[in-house]
């Protein structure tokens, strides 16, 4: 079987198989050979900004000269961006490798009338077999969907646990209510593990402090109190820390989303307890040196689709719940106002929007169109069976403005159609859905044709 062919199986999984217990993984697992015992595993689980503070913590720790295996969804372009190996994705001897290695143990799973793993916990064995054999100093697991019953909960004492922002998003599955989803989020910490949490919805927090204590573990909490604003651009944004050991030089951030803030705080925090309370003696410590390292690190960290500026003026976030809509319009109107003085007047952005069925779309559209003025909706759909169709999508976005709105069903026509729409000094940002994200991220990067 060649890397295409194991691809290609992965993919198929889906159709013959469901989600499982715990337990389930865990015997999986055990077959492998355990391949998470004696791992220093940071876990972390959220519905917005998990990915961001995963690639925030593993820039750190490569600036500390730590060797770090990174586990991460969903990917953009390449199934091997998933397991990473200090920042690289792997390469596709090694994904094979890996992936005969589960096939095995799947195969014998199966002879013995035990069900066959999930796409994700297919594709967790095979990122933990890949770190096994590559042994990093830390590795970092970010949860696929929930957390209680994701399939890396299975892993029993990590290191630290974090969570970050928590909205509305997979109502279906996780609940309705901002509790009932915290709880699920809840579900990864461990007796005696410190938790670090954003600390911004008062509901969600409270769901997490009282797990966190019935645990006996530690719950930092980072508020929007930890950090202050002090610059946006279109093409970064600097922040102070208030600390008691950093409250006076600047923090830089690349990209102008104004929550990676709060996730590089959060970032942060992990590596305090990590590096400087857990490795070193904190009265131990010249923290000052490891700042600056630190500082160097995060401003370098580019993090795909996260307010990304893929051509002059034209940008991709990967928002795509009410939450992260929400951190979206209030990202972007900061950075309007920042290129604005109230006695002119910029040029309005042109949105492009999709999205799939299992997300909150109408939410979604309700939010944007009452919060943010723009010159025009162009409204398209992806390459997915979940996918919501443009016209029915347009019809709700015409629904609550009066703004242009445009439905051009065919992907690349709709993206020309956005670009053309753009005013000298405009701007278009791409949003709604993951999967248009990565289909223009693919497209831009050369292997597709756009225009």
């Amino acid at each position: 079987m060649n890397y295409q062919e194991a691809v290609d199986y992965i993919e198929e999984i889906p159709k013959f198989t469901k989600k499982h217990t715990l337990s389930h993984t865990a015997e999986f697992l055990r077959r492998l050979g355990n391949p998470q015992t004696g791992q220093k595993i940071i876990h972390v689980a959220g519905t917005n900004g998990k990915g961001s503070v995963c690639a925030y913590m593993q820039a750190i720790l490569l600036a500390e000269g730590k060797h770090v295996g990174f586990f991460t969804s969903p990917h953009l372009v390449s199934i091997n961006e998933r397991i990473r190996i200090d920042n690289k994705q792997i390469d596709d001897e090694t994904f094979l490798k890996a992936f005969l290695r589960v096939k095995a143990v799947t195969d014998q799973m199966e002879a013995e009338e035990i069900a066959h793993p999930s796409y994700f916990e297919f594709l967790f064995g095979m990122g933990m077999t890949v770190f096994a054999g590559k042994k990093p100093d830390y590795i970092i697991l970010e949860t696929g969907l929930g957390g209680r019953l994701d399939a890396t909960n299975a892993v029993e004492n990590p290191a630290l646990t974090i969570i970050t922002s928590i909205s509305l998003d997979h109502t279906r599955y996780l609940g309705n209510t901002i509790r009932e989803i915290a709880a699920e989020k809840a579900g990864i910490l461990k007796k005696g593990i410190p938790v670090i949490c954003d600390a911004g919805n008062e509901e969600a927090l409270a769901v997490i402090r009282n797990r966190a204590e019935s645990l006996s573990s530690e719950c930092r909490e980072i508020s929007k109190n930890a950090f202050k604003i002090i610059e946006i651009t279109d093409k970064h944004i600097a922040f102070f820390r208030r600390s008691a050991y950093d409250d006076s030089i600047p923090w830089r951030l690349r990209g102008c989303g104004l929550y990676q803030a709060m996730n590089a705080s959060i970032a942060i925090a992990a590596m305090e307890y990590l590096l400087l309370e857990g490795e070193r003696a904190a009265g131990d410590t010249d923290r000052e040196s490891y700042y600056s390292r630190w500082r160097a690190a995060l401003s370098a960290v580019t993090w795909e689709c996260r307010m990304e500026e893929v051509l002059p003026g034209v940008f991709i976030d990967g928002a795509h719940n009410p939450g992260a809509v929400e951190a979206f319009v209030e990202s972007v109107r900061a950075v309007e106002t920042a290129a604005c003085p109230k006695s002119e007047k910029g040029e309005l952005p042109v949105i492009l929007f999709s999205a799939v069925e299992d997300k909150e779309y109408e939410q979604m559209i309700a939010y944007l169109c009452r919060h943010l003025k723009v010159k025009t909706f162009v409204i398209t759909e992806v390459e997915d069976r979940r996918k919501v169709p443009a016209d029915k999508l347009g019809r709700i976005f015409r629904k609550y403005t009066e703004e242009s709105v445009l439905v051009r069903a065919d992907r690349k026509e709709a993206f020309r159609e956005a670009l053309s729409r753009k005013e000298p000094g405009g701007k278009v940002y791409c949003l709604g859905s993951l999967y248009l994200a990565g289909a223009i991220k693919e497209e831009l990067d050369g292997r597709k044709t756009v225009c």
